[in-house]
């Protein structure tokens, strides 16, 4: 296996904005044709077009390298009003690049054509830029040159439009109505059947016919509505195709119709098993564009609550690949725990799986009476089950016989394909953003980030098993540091406003009611938040017109993109063996489709 990439110290701050832009532009040189002002510290790269290939090839290739293509997606421009100091697009395709070694990103832009978006496929570059070069297609048309298979990838083959361009309807009930008749049912199935011998994939080996299987889209081993189309020669995978999209809900089309503060409940959605977490990214973009800084208690309140969620998501994961296995014990001993975290969540935020709890500035509330002592039963309660869970999971003869040695790939297939989290850290490259670019405070806490080197299954269930201990090192750190003070900052952009505040003055009633209506004012401009989820890197790149809602939020997902080596992976196993590896990967299909 190659050897993980360099990385700067766990505790190091990202690398300093203006040495990495420099760098970059040196790099780059006359490639670039505009810079654009964010003020969010990561340089914003315009490229001229006939460079777009050429300009990731050199960040990819030069001194302390760009190895991470995180994100790649599209903003279509025609509405927009706020572009100044912007080159002229109709469609504008961008891709967000991280160097691990510089603990550095940088943002590439490259200007469209409204009608016929063309750009050209930096596949050949980052092999990992092929699904999300296909997400741009199907949403907004670009046809990106040079790309092994672009078809669509969330809606189906035979749609009429790309539905994030703004000339696409939001909702059904701006078109016609709809009618299936027996035609248009067999077109729309005809249209939708994947064919091996379309895509590229042999039909036959060594003179024999492969059988085609379809895994999916309802099967419980595929952990969600998800189809992978698998070509087997007996037991033996010889290929594999993921096809998604049975979940896609539109989630970033959602987020230009609602308000900045109404759009909090669908970030629970998007990840349904994390929470809170969803929401962090979301609320420090909207919060870096308003100048708002968070109070130290609220941003305790967050770290509290998103590690009480890593630790839940990161129960069911363990529970449900032990019963892969065929151990079935496990996972009702750790439904009984995550039952007990969720009471602490309930009490505490008045839901569970999806409390839409955090707020533009803060919290939505203060800690009730007693939160302490459950928290406390449940730090005092959880490292004891884990002590079990050793022997009867971690311990297993017939554990490690299906996870040792089975899915192996190592830190540079990762960031191939652009897989982050648990698959990282298994594979040996200690990438966690809550030490590397901490936030919410999270600098302030003592806690390890687990690292194992043989990037096998095993390694990856070990990896989120440290991970839950070190959640219940950091929930202590909180419980036992909890600051006082206000749970809200004190911002006119924060909302919504106290309520006590509301009851007791008009202008603060009226800055609810305007707020609430059509949503409170955020300053022109684009913003990014990242945080490191139970599954890995999560990212929010939003862009406000200065409206009471948002122009496009880009929901970068690691679902998704951790998804993506299953081509690679996957041939030469077993289907038994899949089935383990699916469910080592720890994805959530909602995350994957939005």
């Amino acid at each position: 296996m190659q050897s993980p990439p360099r990385l700067a110290a766990p505790d190091a701050a990202p690398d300093a904005a203006p040495e990495t832009a420099a760098a970059v532009r040196q790099a780059l040189g006359p490639r670039v044709i505009a810079e654009q002002e964010t003020g969010e510290g990561v340089p914003v790269l315009w490229i001229a077009p006939g460079d777009w290939v050429e300009a990731h090839r050199v960040l990819r290739g030069m001194e302390r390298p760009f190895t991470l293509l995180a994100d790649l997606w599209g903003i279509d421009e025609t509405a927009r009003h706020h572009r100044a100091g912007q080159p002229a697009s109709g469609v504008t395709v961008a891709s967000h690049l991280i160097s691990p070694e510089r603990n550095a990103d940088v943002r590439l832009k490259l200007a469209c054509d409204a009608a016929a978006p063309v750009a050209p496929s930096v596949t050949p570059v980052y092999p990992g830029a092929n699904w999300y070069e296909r997400e741009a297609f199907d949403m907004y048309g670009v046809r990106f040159e040079g790309h092994p298979t672009l078809r669509r990838i969330y809606m189906p083959n035979d749609w009429d439009g790309h539905p994030l361009r703004k000339s696409h309807h939001a909702r059904a009930t701006e078109t016609p109505p709809f009618r299936m008749t027996p035609e248009s049912f067999a077109e729309t199935e005809a249209a939708n059947t994947i064919d091996p011998a379309e895509l590229g994939l042999p039909t036959e080996r060594d003179g024999v016919e492969l059988m085609t299987l379809n895994l999916g889209p309802h099967h419980p081993s595929t952990h969600g509505v998800f189809r992978i189309v698998l070509g087997l020669d007996g037991e033996e995978i010889v290929w594999a195709w993921p096809d998604l999209g049975y979940h896609h809900r539109g989630a970033e089309k959602m987020a230009e119709r609602q308000t900045w503060h109404g759009f909090i409940p669908y970030t629970d959605r998007i990840d349904y098993l994390g929470g809170v977490i969803s929401e962090m990214p979301y609320l420090l973009a909207v919060e870096k564009l308003c100048g708002i800084e968070v109070p130290e208690r609220a941003q305790c309140i967050r770290v509290m609550l998103s590690e009480f969620f890593r630790i839940t998501s990161h129960l069911l994961f363990y529970g449900t690949l032990a019963q892969d296995t065929g151990a079935m014990s496990p996972i009702f001993y750790m439904f009984v725990d995550r039952e007990k975290a969720y009471k602490v969540i309930e009490a505490i935020t008045g839901a569970r799986m999806h409390p839409a709890f955090f707020r533009i500035g803060g919290v939505a509330m203060d800690l009730p009476t007693g939160w302490d002592g459950l928290v406390r039963d449940f730090l005092d309660w959880m490292p004891k089950r884990l002590d079990q869970y050793e022997g009867m999971v971690m311990r297993s003869e017939l554990f490690q016989a299906r996870t040792r040695g089975v899915a192996v790939y190592d830190a540079g297939t990762c960031l191939k394909w652009s897989a982050t989290g648990p698959h990282l850290r298994a594979a040996g490259m200690p990438w966690d953003m809550r030490k590397l670019r901490p936030y919410s405070g999270y600098e302030k806490y003592e806690f390890d980030v687990p690292v194992e080197e043989a990037g096998d299954i095993y390694a990856r269930t070990r990896v989120r098993v440290e991970e839950m201990r070190q959640s219940l090192r950091i929930i202590r750190q909180c419980l036992e540091r909890m600051p006082e003070g206000p749970i809200k900052a004190d911002h006119p952009l924060a909302f919504p406003p106290p309520r006590e505040r509301t009851l007791h003055d008009i202008e603060t009633l009226i800055h609810h009611f305007v707020g609430t209506g059509w949503g409170t004012r955020v300053p022109a401009g684009e913003a990014t938040g990242q945080v490191e989820s139970a599954r890995g890197f999560t990212q929010y790149s939003i862009v406000s017109d200065g409206e009471g809602g948002s122009y496009r939020t880009r929901i970068r997902t690691p679902s998704f993109a951790n998804l993506q080596p299953i081509a690679e992976v996957a041939p030469g196993m077993t289907v038994a063996d899949f089935i383990m590896y699916l469910a080592s990967i720890d994805h959530v299909m909602s995350d994957v489709d939005k």
